[in-house]
């Protein structure tokens, strides 16, 4: 059972990698922004998939927080990227 949650943490890590690659060198805001949204939705399933290997449930808290903040965060990336154009 362990070999597949270490297998999930490392294929979360890796789409962490691609999508910091494609945060760094996206040609515009709008893939900025989604890669942001794609590495914040990865830190929280990674939230979680500690907080079941630890047996700390207080984790599923943070990750919900952290989720809650991340989608307010693109919402007002967006609302700006909206005006500005």
């Amino acid at each position: 059972m362990n070999y597949i949650i270490y297998f999930s943490l490392s294929i979360m890590i890796l789409g962490l990698i691609l999508s910091a690659i494609r945060f760094i060198k996206g040609p515009t805001a709008g893939d900025r922004t989604v890669a942001l949204d794609t590495m914040t939705i990865i830190g929280v399933s990674g939230i979680v998939l500690t907080s079941y290997l630890f047996n700390r449930y207080i984790y599923l808290d943070v990750a919900l927080v952290y989720g809650v903040l991340g989608f307010i965060g693109v919402i007002v990336i967006a609302r700006y990227l909206e005006k500005a154009l």
